[in-house]
């Protein structure tokens, strides 16, 4: 199990780059017609949200009983963050580059720690109402959600593409 799911973890990096195949600096700007985060803004929330949970499975992997937290992050919307964070503005190659080392230490921290699937950390989730709940993640867990939200993400960005050829083409 540990191999297909590091696999799948590592495996999407593949998708992402045949989804920004053949896009230029200009199509990374292109944005939803509805609204919502351009192309090379959506590149950057999946790096450092990729990044950020990168320190949950270190952590679970060496501190069971640990805390881990995001309530700084949490406590920022995210727009704010692509914001503060200049998503609009960055080329991608160098976060890219920095999603296909992350994911590749993980990995081979993963295939070195025994039962590594198994562990776990306790999350404490973002605060609501003065209450911050927490609950035990796995490390299996984890990554499963990672993978999802990668995978999620170039949908978004084929989505936009897609769309912007067929306007491009006049059919729509």
């Amino acid at each position: 199990m540990i191999d297909s799911l590091i696999a799948q973890y590592t495996d999407c990096l593949s998708q992402l780059r045949a989804a920004l195949d053949g896009v230029s600096e200009t199509d990374l700007d292109l944005a939803p017609p509805e609204g919502g985060w351009t192309i090379r803004q959506i590149v950057h929330h999946i790096v450092d949200g990729d990044d950020l949970w990168k320190w949950c499975i270190k952590a679970a992997l060496g501190n069971a009983q640990g805390v881990f937290t995001l309530q700084w992050y949490w406590d920022v919307p995210q727009d704010v963050w692509a914001d503060k964070w200049q998503y609009a503005r960055r080329p991608i190659a160098p976060v890219l580059e920095l999603l296909e080392t992350n994911r590749a230490s993980i990995a081979e921290i993963l295939r070195a720690t025994p039962d590594a699937l198994a562990r776990s950390v306790i999350v404490r989730w973002r605060e609501r109402g003065g209450v911050a709940p927490e609950r035990t993640a796995l490390v299996s867990d984890i990554l499963e959600s990672q993978t999802r939200h990668l995978v999620g993400h170039i949908a978004d960005i084929r989505k936009i593409r897609q769309i912007h050829r067929r306007n491009q083409r006049g059919e729509i």
